[in-house]
């Protein structure tokens, strides 16, 4: 299958368009625009897509992927490798977007494309053979995976390019053709990757399709879509199942999480402390995987909360080297998580540090790590998926209890237990209702390795093997290698 010979090899990072059939692909007259978390500056326009974009990019991908899953799996998997390393070249002229659009601190905006470039390797490493389930002299049964055909990534504003890499990767290793849809409120440095793609890929193989929400119902409405792969709200997954179920599709659906976390009587206060708000307010704490209930044993409560109140002190916010945590990504989500401030304050819940008002001397959407303090646990910042800077701390006595209130929610993405005991540890973690579960400590995965959430947190399997079958049909041949049988 040929590349793409019409690819420009120079990535202008002035203007933003569609990528279609493997050319750069304008929606004249019909433009939008993010704006800056941290200027509230309008950023560039970008295509506002139609049905008429949705239906050439479906079109061009359906006749890649007939082409693509001819490649053999080698080649795609160097295809891949490539487009990795390319990226990791680029990755200081791509940081520069991504702070603009998601209000990342630099390091972390780094940090994301060393996490995607990692991602695509890892899943290089992976294969998936044919598993031979029975062979003997009467007969032979084989299961082989086959690709699906057109798959749609929906991403999400926080991590708009490591995801994708979660969804891309799989999708393109094994056969498929995939269309990025990114975030309204982050589509840029998206377009530009996967612009960058280009150089790699044959056309209609990777493609992106920049636009509002209803692009997404759009592409997952789409008769000649066959898999939709989204991350975002358990909301809007409901109304992407809707849309899939039309046509009876596959989707792969990470959702919300609202990860507990359960620190033992054993601990080191100030080192468990500072290593869980350290994770806890990444990002100003908007990440699907962070942990977002602490649950502390009475023991060390008081200790581990000084601790913490003294690590979120030296904590510095902006978008400079050493800051932890910039502004919130966008004014909707800034306007959800004031909300739940103002319900701590209406509340007078206890706040340890930190303020249930956005910062005054800042022009962007920002608002400082907040700690709360012992809060019930029908408040609705424990209650609620926060995706924020606020974090509230409770205290346990009897491992029995703390299990029950660490599962009492409808999801399970992840859980996490932190003990010197790794007996206690153990048992305790293997009671967790999620998907995910670490002990000593948080939001570590990998390319190899399973992701997925228990109940509301998702449905199907991204990454590792079962990652790259959840892109595939699976196909049982069964043979009689002595002849025909005789009835």
């Amino acid at each position: 299958m040929a590349l793409n010979e019409k690819v420009n090899t120079y990535l202008d990072f002035s203007t933003f368009h569609n990528v279609i059939n493997g050319e750069l692909s304008p929606t004249p007259g019909k433009t939008r625009h993010g704006v800056n978390p941290d200027t509230l500056e309008n950023n560039p326009e970008v295509p506002l897509s139609t049905i008429e974009d949705v239906n050439r990019a479906v079109e061009a991908a359906e006749k890649a992927a007939k082409l693509w899953c001819e490649v053999p799996w080698s080649e795609r998997a160097s295809a891949i490798q490539r487009y990795a390393d390319a990226i990791e070249k680029h990755t200081e002229d791509f940081v520069q977007i991504l702070i603009k659009e998601t209000g990342k601190p630099i390091n972390l905006a780094r940090l994301e494309f060393i996490t995607c470039v990692r991602y695509l390797r890892g899943f290089c490493q992976l294969s998936l053979p044919e598993e031979v389930i029975e062979d003997t002299k009467e007969r032979k049964v084989v299961t082989r995976y086959t690709p699906l055909g057109v798959v749609v990534g929906i991403v999400p504003w926080n991590f708009p390019v490591q995801l994708s890499c979660v969804k891309l990767a799989p999708a393109l290793l094994t056969g498929n053709a995939y269309i990025w849809k990114p975030s309204p409120h982050t589509p840029y440095c998206s377009i530009k990757v996967a612009e960058l793609g280009q150089r790699f890929f044959p056309p209609g193989v990777l493609q992106i399709l920049s636009g509002d929400n209803d692009l997404g119902r759009l592409l997952a409405e789409h008769p000649n879509v066959q898999m939709v792969s989204f991350t975002g709200t358990a909301e809007v997954g409901k109304k992407i199942m809707e849309c899939c179920s039309k046509t009876l599709k596959r989707m792969v659906l990470e959702l919300g999480g609202n990860d507990p976390a359960i620190i033992c009587a054993d601990v080191d206060p100030v080192v468990v402390a500072t290593t869980i708000a350290y994770i806890s307010f990444c990002h100003s704490g908007q990440i699907c995987i962070a942990m977002k209930r602490i649950y502390v044993h009475e023991a060390v409560y008081d200790a581990v909360l000084a601790a913490m109140v003294s690590f979120v002190q030296t904590l510095k916010i902006g978008l400079d080297e050493e800051a932890h945590a910039g502004p919130i990504s966008n004014k909707d989500h800034f306007e959800r998580v004031k909300d739940l401030l103002a319900d701590v304050e209406k509340n007078e819940l206890k706040v340890a540090i930190g303020s249930t008002k956005p910062l005054s001397d800042r022009s962007g959407y920002y608002l400082v790590p907040t700690i709360i303090d012992n809060p019930p646990d029908d408040a609705r910042v424990v209650v609620e998926e926060q995706l924020g800077p606020v974090l509230p701390l409770m205290k346990w006595s009897e491992e029995a209890d703390v299990i029950s209130r660490a599962n009492n929610t409808n999801t399970g993405l992840g859980a996490s237990v932190w003990s010197r005991d790794m007996e206690q540890a153990e048992r305790m973690a293997k009671q967790l209702q999620a998907g995910n579960i670490w002990i000593n400590t948080h939001a570590e995965i990998q390319a190899s390795t399973p992701y997925a959430g228990h109940k509301h947190s998702g449905l199907g399997i991204a990454m590792g093997v079962e990652g790259l079958k959840s892109c595939c049909n699976v196909q049982s041949i069964y043979t009689r290698t002595g002849g025909v049988v005789e009835y």
